[in-house]
């Protein structure tokens, strides 16, 4: 005699064996580079956001950086870098009298960041802005993270992490960028912030531009938030996405859905997922941010990733999710295929 299953156990298997295999399917798939693909970030052309591009880390020792536009497809390529790290974009820094935006690079083996125009890719840092001058600690002045602060006065920061660092509170390294007089770019040190555990590394950052927060990955501790504005103070505000990773917190993407709020996207690498916060955080605690959501995606083993809510052409209606991935590549989401 054969056992049956109770009718209602078996559809709770077939629900979970569902939502087991539910991974978020990317719309494109860039072209592969030539090394090992690390972090992207998205320009938004001011003219058509339709023809928006896609700056990536190929991240080698003879490394460069890709640029792709929104089918995946490499439309510009810069080699010769020495590991570069993650990059990230900024807009309307006044160079030369007029306003440039910018793709700034980490070049790890150099300790500099390295600086583009954007869409040319032309060099305006005077062959690279030394970072962490003087220090000396294995792997103090080896770069990896950046992002990009541009306060309300419209004066630019990069926030600058590296592959190891002191734990008293001094792990990332902000710096003003202005023009030099010349039309190139120079780097001037405001201050060192931030706690780390020692426990890996911090590699992704990211900040919320109006709302100014910087927030990064202390790898397999967790994310750290703090003031993007040096004259607020230097104090923690929160330790957030404690616990539910497989293996390391990685990149960090902000998705704005008004003035104050949002999602928090942090690359849980080791299950090839993402995990979503609340960007405003909880009612009379906009720093406690809980957990809403995991989705997991087609890109495997992912470190960096960049969000923008901005419609990109009728590809992208409700904005662009770009993923790293495995593979040489970069994943490109449907934000509504993210959130649904």
């Amino acid at each position: 005699m054969k056992h049956q299953l109770p009718l209602l156990f078996i559809f709770f298997l077939v629900a979970c064996q569902s939502t087991a295999q539910k991974v978020v399917q990317p719309v494109f798939i860039t072209d592969t580079v030539r090394h090992d693909t690390d972090d992207p970030a998205i320009w938004i052309n001011p003219a058509d956001p339709a023809k928006s591009l896609v700056i990536g880390t190929d991240k080698d020792q003879d490394g460069g950086l890709y640029v792709f536009d929104l089918k995946g497809k490499i439309v510009r390529e810069v080699h010769d870098l020495k590991r570069p790290d993650n990059v990230d974009v900024a807009y309307g820094l006044m160079l030369g009298g007029k306003p440039t935006d910018i793709a700034v690079t980490t070049e790890r083996f150099t300790h500099k960041l390295r600086i583009f125009s954007l869409p040319d890719m032309k060099p305006v840092d005077n062959g690279g802005l030394d970072m962490f001058v003087g220090e000396t600690g294995e792997g103090f002045r080896d770069l990896m993270g950046i992002s990009l602060y541009t306060n309300p006065k419209g004066i630019l920061y990069a926030m600058v992490g590296r592959k190891s660092g002191p734990t008293d509170g001094s792990y990332i390294g902000q710096y003003q960028l202005e023009d030099d007089g010349a039309g190139q770019i120079k780097a001037s040190l405001i201050r060192k912030f931030g706690q780390y555990s020692g426990k890996k590394e911090i590699e992704s950052i990211a900040v919320d531009n109006e709302l100014g927060f910087v927030y990064y990955s202390d790898e397999g501790v967790g994310v750290r938030k703090y003031y993007a504005d040096p004259e607020k103070g230097s104090q923690e505000l929160a330790l957030f996405a404690k616990t539910g990773f497989a293996e390391d917190h990685e990149g960090i993407s902000i998705y704005k859905t008004g003035p104050k709020t949002g999602y928090i996207l942090v690359s849980d690498q080791g299950a090839n997922q993402f995990h979503i916060f609340k960007r405003e955080g909880e009612p009379g605690n906009p720093n406690e941010h809980k957990l809403l959501k995991i989705v997991k995606v087609a890109a495997q083993v992912s470190d960096g990733s960049d969000v923008t809510n901005v419609p990109l052409g009728k590809q992208f209606p409700h904005g662009l999710f770009v993923v790293m991935s495995e593979g040489k590549t970069f994943h490109y989401y449907r934000w509504e295929d993210i959130i649904k």
